[in-house]
């Protein structure tokens, strides 16, 4: 019986001290902690707010047209997702292959590496929201007979811009915290998404967020590719969507390349750069 006492109390401790060990790894990353709840958050407000947005529209909602508001909302989700996801981890691909120290020793500018990565996510995005789109679509036979895909098209291309640029101050993070930088680019991502009326209209948010929503590009591009595809609208009618963005991108490019630098210094300077955890 003493024996088995014995191995019972030892198993105990083993796993009273299991549990210690995960409350110290909570308390020593407590504010990447609170940073993904936050990210939870900013989902389930989301679903909160759309039901507040057919409340905003009388609970009367012509189908097809909220249905395609709701579809245009998740391709440019969708395609804000996979810049980010692209750029957020050129760090961490860099580890998982072996290679970023040859990468970052290579003889080419940090402005061309990064603009090389923000095309090829652009490029890739393109594909998968125009499939993901025509796929949907046809799925629910939605009939667009006033739609413009060019004023669309020309609307996501500036948008993309001001993407890339907030995309490269999310890539830094990866070097700042090897351990969970990549996992705090998505919640760039969920703040965007609850900010700038992806699934709703902006005005059914509080004063605060409104705010917010201003200084979002998704905002712009939401307004604009929804006026071009539901209701025909061509790029001088979405001009008052085109210019916010265009200044956006001037400001967020040149201050993402920024952001990437000083973190790159930091990481090199604190032997960063090679850590994968």
């Amino acid at each position: 019986m003493r024996g088995a006492a014995a191995t019972l109390r030892g198993e105990l401790i083993g796993l009273a001290g299991v549990v210690e060990r995960n409350v110290y790894l909570v308390r020593r990353y407590i504010w990447w902690d609170i940073a993904f709840f936050v990210w939870t958050v900013a989902n389930t407000l989301t679903i909160v707010y759309i039901a507040k947005g057919i409340e905003a529209a009388g609970g009367q909602i012509d189908v097809e047209r909220t249905t395609t508001i709701l579809l245009i909302g998740a391709v440019i989700w969708a395609y804000l997702g996979i810049i980010f996801e692209i750029l957020t981890e050129t760090v961490a691909w860099e580890r998982w292959e072996g290679t970023i120290e040859y990468t970052f020793m290579a003889p080419l500018a940090r402005p061309v590496h990064l603009a090389g990565m923000g095309i090829f996510s652009v490029a890739y995005g393109v594909v998968r929201a125009v499939l993901l789109f025509g796929i949907v679509a046809a799925l629910f036979d939605l009939q667009l007979p006033e739609a413009n895909f060019w004023s669309a098209v020309v609307v996501l291309a500036i948008a993309s811009i001001s993407f890339v640029g907030i995309g490269m101050m999310t890539a830094v993070l990866p070097l700042i915290s090897p351990e969970k930088g990549v996992q705090l680019g998505f919640i760039a991502q969920g703040v965007l998404l609850v900010v700038s009326g992806v699934y709703y209209p902006v005005d059914v948010l509080p004063g605060w967020m409104q705010a917010l929503a201003v200084i979002s590009p998704a905002t712009y591009a939401l307004d604009g590719i929804r006026a071009a595809i539901l209701d025909g609208a061509g790029v001088g009618a979405v001009w008052h969507d085109i210019w916010p963005l265009i200044i956006i991108g001037a400001v967020a490019v040149p201050l993402g390349l920024e952001v990437f630098r000083r973190g790159e210094r930091h990481a090199k300077r604190h032997g960063k750069l090679k850590r994968s955890g």
